[in-house]
């Protein structure tokens, strides 16, 4: 336990005190967890298993529906593969957040990354349609790499800090969704080269399993022991103070027994866990994160086949603009620092102002009159649609609280889950009438999800109303 986790400033007289003071406001976020030198180790290698996990998985992706067909899949066996994957993300995602919560972020991590190793390295044996939807039973359920890397960094960086490492960590893994694509279809045009790939893919898994393995674990639970001392430190009562390092306590100590306990009783807590998420008061976040999802999905669903239908532009080209896109919402990570600082490290009102710029950027996309309006609607989308991903992962830990991070970033990708699978439906209906139909869909979604967060805008405009409350 940490000696005291009182202010520093109370223990120095006079002008120490002031400055001691002066100097903790100053640096404010910046003190994450642990030592600074510490910290950023650890939080750098998760810069890298972001990229490896979304580089792995982009060289895959895009060769999947053309080699299903080549097994003599028809469109709709194909369609219902595809959608194999979502519909067990979504019911795996909220149990493998939580479990994380319940035996550490370790063990879970390791394990959904050697699953899913195992998931395709099933995929690149498979040369039937039914070993091929098999492969894909493991990485649905156990494809959460990113979901718990994110939860591992809320436990390392203060709340002050999360949106700037959020960011930048989403910003390495797209660098890895950007790079991937290239190196799969390039493999692609070789013999077997699917089945080549798909192995490929498996064997950067296990060397991302490796570097989880080799990190400084041991820092990160220092880490977490001064991050809730740092909470301390900034409470405003000794009471509260006491709690915290109580809190702090039991918490590992959960956290290291909890691997070994019978999986009945760790089944037993993820449900509990799980069913104070279902009555807390987070709907609102949750409803804004669903309706924001659809509407980005809907944008995209249609998107090259629209382009081709509007403005004559082949596959090849808005297949260069969606890269093109992918690159600037690498940049928008790297500058969420700077944006956040600007607002005052503000989120919620950050998430409200670019949910109405997506909004805004949509509705041009829809009215577009030529290709180049198309263009500089996808140059701001990038940046808008990044920022408003991070600030609402942000706020769902901020309003939760961090003892829970793991289910909640479970339960929100479980609502994301829930929009891929709702988009390509609305998509079709919607492109029966126009194929301006889905973007415009997608206004009206946006439009309902910024009049919920300014109807909610009272309720976590002070700090600490939005934390989670269970009935």
């Amino acid at each position: 336990l940490p000696v005291s986790a009182a202010p520093r400033a109370l223990r120095r007289p006079g002008a120490a005190a002031r400055m001691e003071e002066e100097e903790d406001e100053a640096s404010g976020g910046r003190r994450a967890a642990g030592s600074p030198a510490a910290s950023a180790r650890f939080v750098r290698c998760l810069y890298a298993v972001g990229f490896l996990d979304l580089f792995g998985v982009s060289m895959v992706v895009p060769l999947m529906n053309l080699h299903i067909k080549s097994l003599g899949a028809s469109h709709t066996v194909a369609g219902i593969i595809g959608s194999l994957y979502g519909v067990m993300q979504l019911f795996s995602s909220t149990f493998v957040g939580c479990w994380s919560d319940i035996v550490g972020r370790q063990y879970s991590l390791l394990a959904c990354i050697l699953l899913s190793a195992l998931g395709y390295f099933l995929l690149g044996t498979a040369t039937t349609v039914f070993l091929f939807a098999i492969s894909r039973v493991p990485v649905g359920i156990f494809k959460h790499t990113l979901s718990i890397s994110k939860a591992l960094l809320s436990d390392l960086v203060s709340e002050r800090d999360r949106p700037l490492v959020m960011g930048r960590f989403n910003a390495a893994s797209s660098v890895g969704f950007i790079l991937g694509p290239v190196v799969g279809g390039y493999l692609a045009e070789f013999e077997g080269g699917f089945y080549q790939t798909s192995f490929i893919c498996a064997s950067i898994f296990l060397l991302n399993g490796g570097l989880v393995w080799m990190l400084p674990w041991s820092e990160e639970n220092t880490g977490n022991r001064e991050h809730y001392q740092d909470k301390g430190t900034n409470s405003f009562s000794e009471k509260s103070n006491n709690d915290l390092r109580v809190k702090s306590a039991t918490s590992r100590a959960v956290t290291n027994s909890s691997f070994f306990q019978s999986p009945w009783i760790q089944v037993a807590t993820v449900l509990k866990k799980i069913k104070g998420i279902a009555c807390s008061n987070l709907w609102d976040i949750f409803l804004v994160r669903f309706l924001m999802s659809v509407a980005i999905l809907l944008y995209y669903s249609n998107f090259t086949l629209a382009l081709e239908e509007r403005f004559g532009v082949k596959p090849l080209i808005a297949g260069y603009l969606m890269s093109y896109s992918s690159a600037l919402g690498v940049l928008a990570g790297c500058l969420l620092g700077p944006i956040t600082r600007l607002y005052g490290h503000n989120t919620y009102r950050l998430l409200l102002h670019s949910s109405t710029f997506t909004c805004m950027l949509i509705l041009l996309y829809a009215s577009a009159l030529s290709i180049w309006m198309v263009i500089l609607s996808s140059t701001f989308l990038a940046f808008s649609t990044t920022i408003g991903r991070t600030c609402i992962i942000d706020l769902e830990l901020t309003a939760g609280g961090n003892e829970a991070s793991g289910t909640l970033l479970g339960v929100g990708q479980s609502v994301t889950s829930v929009g891929r699978i709702i988009a390509p439906v609305l998509s079709g209906i919607a492109q029966e009438f126009s194929p301006c139909g889905p973007p415009s869909l997608a206004v009206g979604l946006a439009l309902v999800a910024i009049g919920i967060m300014n109807t909610n805008k009272q309720k976590y405009c002070s700090h600490g109303n939005g934390k989670l409350k269970n009935q």
